[in-house]
């Protein structure tokens, strides 16, 4: 075939991804799209793929996303005539212990909280539904009837010819060799068969997506690991209506294949493997290593006794991308315009492949991601996962865990310590124990005298309740040290730097030098992209403040919607300035005690920045607060900080002062309503939606992103709405996902959840919907329940913050 010397869209990668990306772009009428295969369609990854198509996850919108693909292979052989050996026969899962039934259990209400229907069985029922396996250790388990199991080369082959009916090229046999850029946009690839000028470029090379990003600069955070399953030979008793089958207490997973079984697992020690060695060959395995797999072997045949006389067709050894968190990665690459990756599926591709390319495709032709897919956007990476050592060692730890129990809380421990503030070693020294964000250390709660720094993890309240009790009180009642030096940090100077941030932030920040502004950053639909604080330091230059993990997300998101040519620059000065943030009614008095300025409310009043001197440190200090309660960010550069925190500290010391964590800081902010993006604000929820219209500036004639939207949104009855609840028995542990019922009807689920100390309840915060039209009066009538771990408990809802509604406190 002659290659094109131009088209619209390159995707690089024939694999069932690339497949389902080409053939969305046709469906929405892009049809200048031209497919490269090095070798051979589903000849990487994707032709030994076990084919298991599961849907539930811990987000909303992903599990929107599984369901889409479900959608599509329920149709695509009658569309396509290409065989896929696609079949809903339903997905059971196992629970061998209290734990991992506990878990059952809130995955259940998960589903029923996102729509998917999911039944808890007995250990007598699933046997009925998988005749041959032992049940003597099983406490339980769950079966999602939707779930299925598909041929992966069939679907891909199948993909392939939906697009090519809809007008995309696909050329195998054609390797991508470079990529050009012009002016910080994809130009054209270069081939082994000639140059192809394009305007967009699609990474679906899987496992050699990290190795051809970087051909333009781009970061591809994942590792290539070896994963293994046997194919047996017929076996009495197996159908092929029997569900797929998924015990993780014995880390296997199962399904039927042609009157045999797959059984493959996630062992512990997953063996790496480097791409790059060996000649490139479509449909190539790796040596069966029988050594290795016997471990996942002697667990499998406790549960299928039949397994160990049966005959053994093959051991599959395939080679897989896993990431370090355990999600795919999706979007536009933050390095480069017009670049766009879809790789890294940790073994659930086949599972994702339809929805993930339809929303690849979304994102492609609107120039925005469709719907709120924060959990997989690659801009969740940052600077640490360009390193091969940390990516490895924390990559190979979240395989190891694939069916391990997902603790509430959990952290990782795979590459740290990495980035560690200059406060790490007193903070150590005082009890800390870390959590890790993007790579930073950050103290989440600190251990009195006597208790050792680790989490103890369970579904019930953990070992550091008690310990976080004490730093919230110390915050509402004296005074706290928060250690927030991982924020993202931002400078943007400029003549235009006023007119770029006008025109993103849905606030006004045109206010006079001093003055700082929480403001939402929105998209074209009106959902919240950004969520940070803009301090304006002088005429042509705002600080801006934003979350540790949305570093890299919210400075490409104000990069790229800069109006063109704007003279302004944008950088990040995240190192640069470590934080300490010192909140509490005490809070003015430690701080005068240190510095020769004003600090009154009348000299520094709230929502202002100024810079003071403090202990001989040069500080900008941002009159700000995520806890409800007067205080201060001080932002420092990084060599005063270890100075600056023992003053504070001796200081503070005769008023009570606690050093606190970012557990603490949850409870607080959910006592005061702050709303936390990723969570109970997204790109899927405006600022109406989630009630922060004070925070919009549609009051005046300043156009701004996302304007429109609102304006129209305003117009009719909202769909949905944010409201708080609370719920009085305290044997009861809110942690997100929770069912929201109102008069015995479900309309929604929790967005996040926790427990506030001052208050003495649990607290959650979720959208109520309703088509009919959503509005205080709805949110404030009504009986609600909320539904957790399958039983439903008696809520209260509220409408206003539960603690100093008034902002009396903040004020002071």
């Amino acid at each position: 075939m002659t290659l094109p010397g131009s088209t619209r869209v390159v995707i690089v990668g024939g694999g069932i991804i690339g497949c389902s990306v080409a053939y969305h772009l046709a469906r929405l009428g892009w049809k200048d799209v031209v497919l490269l295969e090095r070798l051979k369609l589903a000849g990487g990854t994707s032709f030994h793929a076990a084919g298991l198509v599961g849907q539930l996850r811990t987000s909303a919108s992903i599990t929107q996303l599984l369901g889409h693909s479900v959608a599509l292979y329920k149709t695509l052989e009658a569309e396509t005539g290409q065989a896929t050996g696609w079949k809903m026969n339903g997905g059971l899962r196992l629970a061998c212990t209290d734990a991992r039934m506990t878990e059952l259990r809130r995955q259940a209400t998960t589903a029923r909280s996102f729509g998917l229907e999911m039944h808890l069985l007995t250990p007598t029922e699933a046997k009925a539904l998988w005749p041959l396996m032992e049940i003597d250790d099983v406490v339980g388990a769950a079966f999602l009837p939707t779930d299925g199991q598909a041929n992966p080369a069939d679907i891909t082959q199948a993909l392939a010819i939906g697009a090519r009916r809809g007008g995309v090229t696909i050329i195998e046999g054609c390797r991508v060799t470079a990529v050009e850029i012009a002016g910080g946009r994809v130009a054209a690839v270069a081939t082994s068969m000639g140059r192809i000028a394009c305007e967009v470029l699609v990474n679906c090379c899987g496992q050699w997506a990290r190795e051809f990003g970087r051909l333009a600069g781009v970061n591809v955070p994942l590792v290539s690991l070896q994963h293994q399953y046997v194919i047996t030979d017929p076996i009495d008793g197996v159908v092929p209506t029997m569900p797929t089958l998924r015990d993780p207490d014995r880390l296997t997973y199962y399904k039927e294949e042609v009157g045999g079984l797959v059984m493959g697992g996630y062992e512990p020690d997953p063996i790496r493997h480097d791409p790059r060695k060996g000649p490139p060959r479509a449909f190539r395995l790796l040596e069966p290593n029988w050594a290795h797999f016997q471990q996942l072997t002697d667990m499998a045949i406790g549960r299928v006794p039949a397994l160990e006389t049966a005959g053994i067709r093959q051991l599959v050894n395939g080679a897989e991308s896993f990431t370090p968190d355990g999600n795919f990665i999706l979007g536009e690459a933050p390095e480069l315009r017009n670049y766009y990756v879809a790789a890294g599926f940790n073994a659930f591709g086949i599972a994702s492949a339809g929805g993930a390319g339809k929303a690849l495709a979304e994102w492609i032709v609107g120039g925005e991601a469709p719907y709120d897919l924060w959990p997989v956007d690659i801009r969740r990476f940052g600077r640490p996962h360009g390193d091969s050592g940390w990516l490895h060692a924390r990559t190979v730890e979240m395989y190891g865990k694939h069916y391990t129990v997902a603790w509430p809380h959990e952290e990782h421990h795979g590459g740290r310590p990495l980035r560690r503030s200059p406060l790490y070693d007193r903070l150590k020294a005082a009890g800390a124990c870390f959590g890790e964000k993007l790579g930073w250390e950050r103290p989440n709660w600190f251990a009195p005298a006597g208790q050792t720094p680790e989490d103890a993890y369970g579904f019930g309240r953990q070992n550091w309740f008690a310990a976080v009790g004490e730093e919230h009180r110390a915050v509402r009642e004296r005074v706290g040290l928060f250690d927030q030096s991982s924020f993202a940090k931002f400078l943007l100077i400029g003549r235009d730097a006023e007119s770029c941030l006008a025109w993103i932030c849905a606030n006004d920040t045109s206010r006079p030098p001093g003055s700082l502004t929480y403001t939402q950053m929105l998209n074209s639909r009106g959902g919240i992209e950004c969520d940070l604080t803009v301090a304006r330091l002088a005429e042509d230059r705002f600080y801006i403040v934003t979350g540790t993990g949305f570093a890299t997300h919210d400075f490409d998101w104000i990069r790229r919607n800069m109006p063109a040519g704007a003279r302004a620059e944008l950088i990040d000065v995240t190192s640069a300035n470590a934080v300490l943030s010192l909140f509490g009614p005490r809070a003015r008095t430690v701080l005068s005690g240190l510095c020769e300025d004003d600090v009154s409310n009348a000299a520094f009043p709230f929502a202002t920045a100024r810079p003071l001197h403090v202990a001989g440190a040069p500080v900008t200090a941002l009159r700000v607060t995520y806890v409800g309660e007067l205080g201060w960010e001080l932002h420092v550069p990084v060599e005063f900080a270890v100075s600056l925190y023992d003053a504070l500290i001796a200081a503070g010391r005769p008023h009570g002062i606690a050093n606190c964590g970012y557990r603490a800081i949850e409870s607080l902010r959910l006592e005061k309503g702050y709303r936390a993006w990723g969570a109970d604000i997204t790109p899927g929820s405006t600022p109406l939606e989630a009630g922060l219209g004070w925070a919009v500036k549609l009051g005046t004639d300043i156009p701004f992103l996302g304007r429109e939207a609102l304006i129209d949104q305003r117009q009719h009855p909202l769909a949905k709405g944010l409201a708080c609840f609370t719920v009085d028995d305290p044997e009861v542990v809110l942690l997100g996902r929770e069912t929201i019922y109102r008069n015995g009807e479900r309309v929604g689920w929790l967005t996040s959840g926790g427990f506030g100390y001052t208050v003495n309840a649990n607290i959650g915060y979720g959208y109520v919907r309703n088509p009919d039209g959503v509005d205080r009066g709805h949110l404030g009538t009504g009986d609600y329940e909320l539904e957790v771990a399958t039983e439903r408990v008696p809520a209260r809802v509220h409408l206003r913050p539960l603690y100093d509604p008034a902002m009396e406190r903040i004020k002071a």
